[in-house]
């Protein structure tokens, strides 16, 4: 037997009055923000080589203005 959506939402209620709103979004945010890092970290990079030529000319352009 699982939780159920109610079960779920009193649960988050609790927590909610427990810690804050503030509280949560913060960790909210620190969560995403980490989860963000590690999903950069195992990309693949990207090297100049891997743009078309017409684009590397583009952002050449744009760097020389």
């Amino acid at each position: 037997m699982g939780f159920g959506w109610q079960e779920l939402l009193i649960i988050l209620v609790i927590v909610a009055l427990i810690f804050g709103t503030k509280k949560l979004r913060g960790i909210g945010s620190d969560l995403g923000g980490a989860v963000k890092g590690f999903k950069d970290s195992i990309a693949p990079e990207e090297d100049a080589t891997d743009k078309p030529a017409e684009k590397v000319g583009e952002e050449k352009q744009e760097i020389d203005k």
